[in-house]
């Protein structure tokens, strides 16, 4: 054989074999090394817009360009959840979180979180469904901020819901940190008329701020330290500004801890 022939013949197997391996591998899925997160949203899609926006600004920066994270969601109707919420239903609502957890989880989601602190109400259900992946919960994440922030007194605001049980603030308090809530069933539903009524829709009105600003007041009058704004909806009407103790926005927080869980984080 010729010498030409010989060289022709080994670019021609290398060409093959390097064909070979590209064409494998690309059959093979690119894992990137980022944990892909489902997110449980439209609850309301005004806070889960936040949410949105908070993970890719700080996977952004982390990065220094625009290296955006593995983000799956699932858009909740938010009619039917505040239909069950009036017809103490939660059952329901349980069995439509874990609906869209399963979806999220077979899209490939490697954890799941609640775009909201009400639905975290059913959490132990939905995350039995859920089995083995995560439910980041917004209650642990905001308990330690606290205490990192050495505050062992909050008020707490948030829907009804979460002011008449303790599934958030029973989290925060098993870290010695004291909770002070409403009490008067007048300033409870009027923080829930102005979050069902107004916050979900993306409306602000001065003279509710104004409201929810006094029933603040009130709270760092009896002592607290700090205000947790325990509804994701709060934190577009209240602003760390308008206070004179630190602000725990719950969105935020959860935003974190989730964008730790991303990158394989723990700050």
């Amino acid at each position: 054989m010729k010498k030409s022939s010989v060289i022709i013949l080994f670019v021609t197997s290398l060409l093959f074999v390097f064909n070979c391996t590209t064409k494998s591998d690309e059959k093979k899925p690119n894992k990137s090394a980022m944990n892909s997160l489902g997110l449980i949203g439209g609850l309301s899609w005004h806070s889960t817009l936040d949410y949105y926006t908070a993970i890719n600004e700080s996977v952004n920066s982390h990065f220094g360009n625009n290296t955006n994270p593995p983000l799956l969601i699932y858009n909740i109707n938010q009619a039917e959840i505040h239909r069950f919420q009036k017809e103490d239903k939660w059952d329901s609502i349980a069995y439509l979180l874990s609906q869209a957890g399963l979806k999220l989880k077979k899209a490939g989601a490697d954890a799941v979180i609640f775009c909201a602190n009400t639905p975290h109400k059913v959490y132990n259900q939905v995350q039995k469904d859920l089995n083995e992946t995560p439910i980041i919960h917004i209650g642990d994440a905001t308990a330690k901020v606290i205490k990192n922030d050495s505050v062992d007194k909050v008020g707490f605001i948030g829907t009804k819901y979460s002011m008449e049980d303790d599934f958030i603030t029973k989290r925060i308090k098993n870290n010695n940190i004291e909770v002070i809530v409403p009490k008067d069933i007048t300033t409870i539903n009027e923080l829930q008329r102005i979050i069902a009524e107004e916050l979900t829709y993306g409306i602000i009105k001065p003279e509710s701020k104004a409201y929810v600003i006094t029933v603040l007041q009130e709270m760092i009058n009896e002592g607290a330290k700090g205000i947790v704004l325990g509804c994701t909806e709060f934190p577009l009407m209240i602003l760390k500004d308008d206070l004179s103790v630190p602000l725990f926005n719950t969105t935020l927080i959860h935003s974190k801890v989730a964008v730790n869980f991303i990158l394989n984080s723990d700050n």
